[in-house]
C-alpha cells in the first residue's frame, strides 16, 4: 500500500520538487520521479515538477512500497588503487554500472564490491550500500566507495561541503576558449526529454572549471573540475556552450572512432575518515581513449 502524506505550503514561490524532497526527506531526483509518475497532487490536481508554490497550497503525495531487491556478490575483477578498514578507491572501467537499477539487478559495481567486501551489506542503503558518488555506465575513472556506516556519512559530508577534488579529463569538440574558465550554469530535466539533463532556468547549481590541456585541429583536451555533482554535468555543461564531449551519443554525436564518450576520471582526492589525512589518487587514460588521442596526433 502507497504511504499518503499531506502538507501545506507556507512558503510562496518554492518549486514543488524541492518542497517534496525536504518535506519527506527523499531525493530531488526521486520527488521529480513521483510527480512525472502522478503521485502528486497540489490542490487536488496534477502537477509539475517546476510548479511554483502559494501559501496555503494543499501537496498530496503518494509513496509507493520500495521494490525488494536481493543484492548478489559477485566475482567481478576489479582495480583497486587503494584500500583501507574504512574505504575502497577502484578505477572503473567503461561499460560497468555504478549499482543496480531496473532492468539490470547483476553485473554492477555494488556487485563486485559486496564480493570483496561481504559486511558492505550491512550499510544503510538499499541498492546502493556504500556508494556516495557515482560515475556514469560508460565513464571511466576513479571512484570511492564506504565499507562502513561512519565511512559513508564521513564522505558523503565531504561531497557536501564540497571539499572532495575531481578532476576529468574530457575531449570535447572545437578550439576551446579561453584556456582557463568556469561553466556556471543551474541543470535540471530537459524540458521535452525526462531522460536527459539540461541547463534549465531553475535548475539546481551546477558549477565546473576548466583547463585546455592540449589543442588538436578540431578538438580539445581538457582538465574538467566539477565543484557540484549533478547527474550528466560535465557532458550537459560543455554541449551548452557548444562543445559537447567527443564520442556522447546523447549530448553530441557518436564517433565511429570510440564507442563511448571520451571522459574519464583521473584524479580524486579527499580526507581519510578515521584519520583526517588528505589523499590524492590519479588514474592514466584507459588504452581506447590514448588511441583516439593517437588517432588524432
Amino acid at each position: 500500500m502507497n504511504k499518503r502524506l499531506e502538507f501545506t505550503a507556507s512558503s510562496p514561490g518554492e518549486r514543488l520538487d524541492k518542497y517534496i524532497a525536504e518535506q519527506c526527506q527523499i531525493s530531488r531526483s526521486y520527488a521529480q520521479k513521483l510527480i512525472d509518475e502522478g503521485q502528486v497532487a497540489v490542490n487536488g490536481h496534477a502537477a509539475r515538477a517546476s510548479q511554483r508554490l502559494n501559501a496555503g497550497d494543499k501537496i498530496v503525495v503518494s509513496i509507493p512500497p520500495a521494490s525488494p531487491i536481493s543484492l548478489t556478490a559477485e566475482d567481478i575483477p576489479l582495480k583497486v588503487v587503494y584500500e583501507d578498514k574504512d574505504l575502497i578507491v577502484i578505477d572503473k572501467p567503461a561499460g560497468l554500472l555504478v549499482h543496480p537499477a531496473a532492468g539490470q539487478h547483476t553485473g554492477t559495481l555494488v556487485n563486485a564490491i559486496l564480493a570483496r567486501c561481504p559486511d558492505l551489506g550491512e550499510i544503510k542503503g538499499s541498492v546502493r550500500p556504500g556508494i556516495v558518488h557515482r560515475l556514469d555506465k560508460d565513464t571511466s575513472g576513479l571512484m570511492m566507495v564506504a565499507k562502513n556506516d561512519a565511512a559513508q556519512k564521513s564522505l558523503s559530508r565531504q561531497i557536501k561541503q564540497r571539499s572532495i577534488k575531481k578532476g576529468y579529463l574530457a575531449l570535447v569538440l572545437g578550439h576551446l576558449t579561453p584556456e582557463r574558465g568556469a561553466i556556471d550554469a543551474p541543470i535540471g530535466r530537459h524540458p521535452q526529454d525526462r531522460k536527459k539533463m539540461a541547463v534549465v532556468s531553475g535548475g539546481r547549481e551546477a558549477r565546473t572549471e576548466y583547463k585546455a590541456i592540449k589543442y588538436f585541429d578540431d578538438y580539445t583536451l581538457v582538465e574538467a573540475m566539477p565543484e557540484t555533482g549533478r547527474t550528466h554535468q560535465i557532458r550537459v555543461h560543455f554541449a551548452a556552450i557548444g562543445h559537447p564531449i567527443f564520442g556522447d551519443h546523447i549530448y553530441g554525436k557518436r564517433s565511429a572512432m570510440l564507442g563511448r564518450q571520451f571522459l574519464h576520471a583521473h584524479r580524486l582526492g579527499f580526507r581519510l575518515p578515521s584519520s583526517g589525512e588528505v589523499v590524492e589518487f590519479e588514474s592514466d587514460l584507459p588504452s581506447d581513449l590514448e588511441d583516439v588521442l593517437k588517432q588524432l596526433d
